[in-house]
């Protein structure tokens, strides 16, 4: 009888934490986020659009964004644009070589600030240019696939709360803004949306080229600086 009274106790627990466990989920309203890549070749645009599941408050929302070595976001340009207020963006590493080709290069961490929607209250948006770089090349096809993650959506409340059951605090040491310098608290979903991957397509050479191309290059190069030697001996003024 003893332990016919513990059975239906442990069964009450568990479907008591189980109701909990869908209360808190469905108190935390879904969160929506989609990106995309616009343009074709190796120059695009990043698009990220982010619906809230509640009223943001007067936070900051920002798409931090993880970006793998085949794509990068030229520090100059970001710069550039940002003096012309067409976007918001925070680099981390700030420094990046541009002329890396894929192999050589390191991912790297983009927080973009997204804008609101002027229709939608718990919309935003945010555009960044992203260039993708150069691949070693393939065996039996003409492009790499460089996967791009979903963004992670984060909320700065300088003078708002969030609850503590739909976010949680971020690791990340930035500014809620990139018009400031000092870092603020960045709350992330416990909830977090389940959004597929992106797939950039580059374009690559094949590998069973390369001797022709390596001939054809030093028989060009040859041919050029054997025409220019002769113009310059045959047209040029040397001093005795």
């Amino acid at each position: 009888m003893a332990g016919g009274r513990r059975g239906p106790v442990r069964v009450g627990a568990g479907l008591g934490a189980l109701l909990c466990a869908l209360h808190v989920q469905a108190a935390c309203r879904v969160t929506t986020v989609t990106q995309e890549l616009l343009k074709e070749g190796f120059h695009r645009d990043l698009l990220v659009k982010v619906e809230l599941g509640e009223d943001a408050g007067g936070c900051a929302v920002a798409a931090q964004v993880h970006l793998p070595p085949g794509i990068y976001v030229d520090p100059y340009e970001l710069a550039t644009l940002q003096q012309h207020n067409l976007t918001k963006a925070v680099l981390f590493p700030d420094a990046i070589d541009v002329e890396a080709p894929e192999y050589l290069a390191k991912a790297v961490v983009l927080l973009l600030f997204l804008e609101p929607e002027a229709h939608c209250s718990r919309c935003f948006h945010g555009t960044v240019p992203v260039h993708a770089r150069y691949h070693r090349p393939a065996r039996a096809t003409h492009q790499a696939l460089v996967a791009l993650q979903s963004p992670e959506v984060l909320l700065c409340c300088c003078h708002g709360h969030l609850s503590a059951e739909c976010w949680e605090p971020a690791e990340v040491d930035a500014p809620c803004s990139s018009d400031t310098s000092s870092p603020c608290q960045w709350h992330t979903t416990k909830h977090r949306p389940v959004c597929e991957e992106s797939m950039l397509k580059v374009p690559v050479g094949l590998r069973e080229h390369s001797s022709l191309v390596c001939a054809l290059t030093l028989l060009t190069t040859g041919l050029c600086s054997g025409l220019i030697l002769a113009a310059a001996c045959k047209y040029g003024h040397f001093s005795q």
